[in-house]
């Protein structure tokens, strides 16, 4: 039987596939038009427990996005796998180059991989690089962005 926790993050990861969001007072105020008595430190735990994270679109808003994976690997575990695993990323036009610690790129991949974002076409992991592509530069330069927030501040949510 469902619990009112599993509706509601339901709920989030729905709002975040369907929408733009990118701040946590959006899904929120998303939320109770939807029915949800929720707080917004209600939803910051949510999207940290769902491994939610925000990600630079290519006009260099941000919006928060969904893992995909589904089954064993739980979301959180992935995200801090990768966002532990990033030494550097760069782009070169529509690719992106991400460099992990040796033996993490597989991983990073997967992680990529997991992530809701379009505009990615897809990835080759190496040892310890990561080869990305996207649809074009503006996309990559987005990714680029994200990846190094992530680099930067060694997770892949922001707090608000």
């Amino acid at each position: 039987m469902k619990t009112a926790k599993n509706d509601r993050q339901e709920m989030i990861i729905k709002l975040i596939k369907e929408n733009d969001i990118s701040t946590q007072e959006e899904l929120t105020s998303l939320m109770k038009k939807n029915g949800y008595s929720v707080t917004q430190a209600t939803c910051s735990r949510d999207i940290k427990e769902l491994g939610i994270i925000k990600v630079t679109t290519p006009n260099q808003g941000t919006k928060y996005a969904v893992l995909e994976r589904t089954g064993d690997i739980a979301p959180g575990r992935l995200l801090a796998v990768f966002s532990n695993s990033l030494i550097s990323c760069r782009n070169a036009m529509n690719i992106v180059v991400v460099k992990t610690l040796p033996g993490m790129a597989q991983a990073a991949a997967s992680a990529l991989d997991s992530l809701y974002l379009p505009s990615v076409v897809g990835t080759i992991a190496g040892d310890d690089t990561v080869f990305v592509a996207t649809e074009g530069p503006d996309e990559a330069n987005a990714l680029v962005s994200t990846i190094n927030d992530m680099i930067r501040t060694g997770r892949g949510n922001d707090e608000e």
